[in-house]
């Protein structure tokens, strides 16, 4: 399914008014069930939705005990359809509706994740500077509608997974889910996102162990605090030459 289509508008310019064709995002429900039991419903790009729902579990802790990947059921039509073949159980008992937008993260866990190790990874500030010209490259669906996030994983050589959606945590547990079904380890790799870092994508990354979160965007205090807590390295505003490092220095280098 395409991430976006076309519809009919009116534009105005400079105080002329025109009739004219324009890209918009496609926003989708998705209904997430266990065992048939519907426990979550959320809203993204109808795209990468095994993805989607992999990067979920492994970071939200949905469930407690065995699944498959495989046998996700994913059912598409003017809601997608998500069922979960499980013989553990649901974490949530309540059936939750979590919308798109700026406070649309979930964070079913508690508790801090373990502190990320230093393991040597080490990032050269040029190195995080080419990554993003080429990440933000990479944005063709933001290109044509301007209404998507993106997220991308890279070893600092070259990005091993990108995805865009109209959340930027969508976006963000696309990229971990993917890099969860093609066996990506997250050790000395580092999440690059579009969009604002707040505390739910730094403990995202936190949890899988990415130790560097880079974004174009401002952080807010709260994930700065999660960084510093659990050992990640996070940076904003990188725009052109310039970046704003906020917590875990010691990974980068001139």
């Amino acid at each position: 399914m395409e991430p976006y289509k076309t519809i009919r508008i009116t534009k105005v310019r400079a105080g002329a008014i025109e009739e004219a064709e324009d890209l918009i995002a496609i926003e989708k429900k998705v209904r997430i069930s266990v065992n048939g039991q519907n426990v979550l419903n959320l809203y993204c790009s109808p795209v990468m939705i095994r993805e989607f729902i992999v990067g979920i579990i492994f970071n939200e802790g949905l469930i407690s005990g065995e699944w498959c990947a495989d046998r996700i059921s994913i059912v598409h039509g003017d809601e997608i359809q998500v069922d979960i073949p499980s013989a553990g159980t649901v974490n949530t008992a309540i059936e939750r509706t979590v919308t798109s937008g700026c406070a649309g993260g979930i964070s079913l866990m508690k508790g801090m994740p373990e502190k990320i190790g230093d393991d040597g990874t080490r990032f050269s500030l040029e190195a995080i500077r080419e990554l993003f010209r080429e990440f933000q490259k990479k944005s063709d669906v933001y290109r044509v509608t301007g209404g998507v996030h993106s997220a991308a994983l890279t070893d600092g050589k070259t990005i091993l997974a990108f995805t865009e959606d109209i959340g930027r945590h969508n976006a963000v547990d696309k990229v971990i889910g993917f890099s969860i079904l093609e066996a990506i380890e997250f050790t000395g790799k580092m999440m690059l996102a579009s969009g604002r870092l707040s505390s739910e994508i730094a403990l995202k990354c936190s949890r899988c162990g990415i130790p560097v979160l880079v974004s174009r965007a401002a952080p807010t205090s709260l994930a700065v605090e999660i960084a510093e807590k659990t050992g990640l390295t996070m940076i904003g505003f990188v725009r052109g030459d310039r970046m704003n490092i906020y917590t875990g220095k010691q990974r980068l280098s001139d």
